[in-house]
């Protein structure tokens, strides 16, 4: 197996997207198959090493940084197998943890298939997308990566590999989950005795759910639980059609109301996308795109699946509700074929290449949220956002998933006092989401970087009851430590 302790080669798996600058770590295993990291997890228990997963340095929150720890690179876990079909419209693919999720979509396109999930990052790792539980636009028709995953091999700490079927392991009435591994001992715990938020989207804290299947628990843990070695996809037919728009509003509340009617489902339509960009964002477009109009308060990009005789009809809906909600019909743009809906995809991906122009510029990074909130509090929680930039004078955008009320809001310091000022409005906007009944993440997850405001959302006894999962199906406190739950709550369970 490879093991590498060269600073010049283990460099890159102290960096991700988080702009934490601070991991160290002895050094980075890489092994190839379930049996070499078992291997490691069996010395690590020796030895008292501590291990961080490193999936492909994708993730914003610092999940993958490591603090004097070593680290399990899963790049050779890239094995792929063949596409298999189950009947009711349905396949499955299996892949290894370390394969990227590109690749699997390309695979599935290829053969007609189609696997939901689609985070704009599409080169990070499929173990990573299921332990972050990864959404991104189509969350809104499919819902995020935990719908789409038949079975997890995973390995524990104490060197156990659990290979689990989704509809085998439920919690029972009493909220205990029992489950045999193959060394002959039986798993028995109770799950997490707090309530989940009523939004669309959440990615904050382990799942907790009356009858919840033992599946689930590991989807969305963030590597704390157990180390992901394979998994079955579920995937459905590939859509015969897709109909994309980008649609300019003169006014945001037409824009919303156009979000709420679309959702609603007015004059028969069925966005699997519903994607909003504010002004500031549009503005920083417009050095690319001059065509966007300067009298717009926002845009929606949106998709529709559709097909060849279904087509025209949608077309006519969708223009018959842009209509009635006053967007700026004549400005906004309709693709159709490939080679235009490459090219409005280009749009959406450009905001953060040119966000990013920018900040290279500047001496600070910028300040970004992750919440959603429950659909009736999305207006005011978007409207708090912006009117909290707007008395400090902040440059700011906001962008993301209108259609699940989960959007994007960076702010862009100008100067270091900014930046502090910055990092003190985003408590503020923490507790105004958590008010509202939401979540402190909806997609990207804890990690290292959001730990200490997890607290907020689930107050003590929640972290504890994590804390318990925790040291229930991780006895060693060997793997990912730091993520999640802060490290001073395994002193007090």
């Amino acid at each position: 197996m490879l093991f590498k302790t060269d600073p010049s080669q283990i460099q890159r798996f102290l960096e991700d997207t988080s702009n934490i600058r601070t991991g160290s770590t002895p050094g980075v295993y890489f092994p190839q198959n379930a049996d070499e990291v078992r291997d490691i997890v069996i010395d690590a228990q020796t030895t008292g090493k501590r291990l961080v997963i490193a999936g492909n340095a994708t993730g914003t929150t610092g999940g993958r940084i490591p603090f004097g720890d070593y680290v399990i690179s899963t790049e050779k876990l890239n094995h792929i197998g063949e596409i298999v079909e189950t009947g009711n419209n349905l396949a499955t693919l299996t892949a290894g943890a370390g394969v990227l999720l590109e690749d699997i979509q390309n695979k599935c396109l290829e053969s007609g298939w189609f696997y939901p999930p689609d985070p704009t990052e599409k080169l990070c790792f499929i173990g990573s997308t299921i332990a972050n539980n990864s959404s991104g636009a189509r969350t809104l028709k499919y819902g995020p990566t935990r719908n789409h995953i038949a079975r997890l091999k995973l390995l524990l700490s104490t060197g156990e590999i659990l290979d689990l079927r989704r509809g085998e392991q439920y919690a029972d009435a009493s909220g205990t989950i029992r489950c045999n591994v193959p060394s002959g001992r039986t798993l028995e715990f109770d799950i997490a005795r707090y309530s989940m938020p009523a939004t669309s989207k959440h990615n904050a804290g382990y799942f907790s759910a009356p009858g919840m299947d033992l599946v689930d628990l590991f989807i969305g843990s963030e590597g704390t639980l157990g180390i992901i070695l394979e998994a079955e996809l579920v995937l459905r037919p590939a859509p015969e059609k897709i109909i994309s728009f980008l649609i300019y509003f003169s006014t945001l509340d037409d824009l919303f109301s156009f979000v709420s009617r679309a959702k609603q489902g007015d004059y028969g339509v069925e966005p699997r996308a519903l994607e909003l960009f504010e002004k500031n964002a549009l503005n920083f477009l417009r050095n690319i795109y001059p065509e966007i109009p300067l009298d717009t308060a926002g845009a929606i990009f949106l998709e529709q699946e559709a097909t060849e005789q279904t087509e025209e009809m949608l077309l006519e809906s969708w223009f018959e509700l842009m209509e009635s909600c006053n967007a700026m019909t004549d400005e906004s743009w309709v693709a159709l074929d490939t080679e235009e809906q490459r090219a409005m995809k280009a749009f959406r991906h450009e905001l953060p290449v040119q966000v990013n122009e920018w900040l290279s510029h500047q001496a600070e990074s910028k300040i970004s949220t992750d919440m959603a909130v429950p659909e009736a509090s999305f207006r005011e929680l978007f409207d708090f956002y912006r009117n909290r930039c707007q008395e400090r004078d902040f440059r700011y955008i906001i962008f993301g998933h209108a259609g699940n009320a989960h959007v994007h809001l960076n702010i862009l310091p100008k100067n270091h006092e900014e930046y502090l000022e910055a990092k003190k409005l985003y408590l503020d906007l923490v507790d105004k989401a958590l008010q509202l009944g939401g979540t402190l993440s909806a997609e990207h997850g804890i990690g290292k970087l959001k730990a200490e405001y997890l607290v907020k959302m689930f107050g003590r006894e929640g972290i504890l009851e994590m804390v318990r999962i925790k040291k229930y199906l991780d006895p060693f406190l060997m793997l990912n430590m730091g993520n999640l739950i802060p490290l001073e709550y395994y002193e007090t369970c």
